[in-house]
């Protein structure tokens, strides 16, 4: 009978196990539970399991906050792809030291606090702020504009929090592209716009669904930014289960509702992945990868 080796790095695996079971499983465990628990108020529960919480979501009010935080998410997302993917192609063009140079930059900001990030904004777009000022000294307009404290506030504040994750991904992607190939189509006739279409496109697209992932996903639970550009009249998802947990005390609610976001997120994680395979299976049958 032969006998398995015993792999000498298993032992070291063992306090990772314990991690998981403990910092994330059980957490997990523990809140899909509590969602299913009846609220006593004050933050009390008892452990009689009721669906009470779901049908709760179901109310037109929450149903309201989730469509806010989905449009909003779906609006950030497109705009930081509209902006993030030209910019991280053209890193990924940059000279070694240019490249250097543009990741130190994007990377500095993680460096500083985000509440203080958000404050530089406010001090940008509040009525004696600099943008006001600058176009006022253009004569593009006589009194300052209202821009704080609103809906476009809170977007801006999403699409500059989240924009670094979707360059990241762009210039990770557009770095592994063989610019052979897209020399190659020109040289077979291919325009500019062709090539960058049929091979440079699909090349990047997992770049480019990784930070749609990595953006449209934090925006449903970045309340705070909303809570301090948006004066607290926009409401998201991540506002809501804060508001549930600190003031009504109503943790089995809050449970449900994290739920329930748990189980978006993981729709996307897992569209994401799924699409990923299959951009990748296309490009190994057409020959590009």
């Amino acid at each position: 009978m032969i006998r398995k080796k015993r792999n000498p790095y298993s032992l070291a695996l063992i306090p990772l196990y314990v991690m998981t079971v403990f910092l994330i499983i059980g957490p997990l465990l523990y809140m899909l539970l509590l969602s299913f628990a009846t609220n006593l108020g004050s933050g009390a529960f008892s452990w009689k399991l009721t669906l009470e919480n779901y049908r709760k979501i179901g109310d037109p009010v929450y149903l309201d906050t989730f469509w806010k935080s989905i449009k909003l998410a779906f609006l950030s997302t497109v705009l930081i792809t509209l902006i993030g993917y030209p910019f991280g192609y053209w890193m990924s063009r940059l000279s070694k030291k240019g490249k250097q140079i543009m990741l130190l930059l994007i990377m500095i900001p993680f460096g500083v606090n985000s509440l203080i990030r958000l404050y530089g904004i406010i001090i940008l777009l509040q009525s004696k702020g600099i943008l006001n000022g600058v176009l006022i000294g253009l004569h593009l307009i006589k009194e300052p504009l209202k821009m704080l404290y609103s809906y476009p506030a809170v977007l801006v504040g999403m699409v500059y929090a989240l924009l670094p994750f979707m360059v990241l991904s762009i210039y990770s992607s557009a770095e592994k592209v063989d610019w052979t190939l897209v020399e190659a189509a020109r040289d077979l006739g291919a325009t500019k716009t062709r090539a960058f279409a049929t091979i440079v496109l699909p090349l990047t697209a997992p770049g480019v669904f990784s930070g749609v992932v990595l953006s449209f996903v934090p925006t449903m639970g970045l309340f705070f930014i909303a809570d301090i550009l948006g004066g607290n009249k926009i409401v998201l998802v991540g506002s809501l289960i804060q508001d549930q947990m600190t003031r009504g005390g109503n943790w089995p609610f809050s449970a449900a509702i994290a739920v329930i976001l748990t189980i978006i997120t993981s729709v996307l994680l897992l569209s994401y992945s799924h699409i990923s395979r299959l951009v990748g299976q296309s490009g190994e049958g057409s020959g590009l990868i």
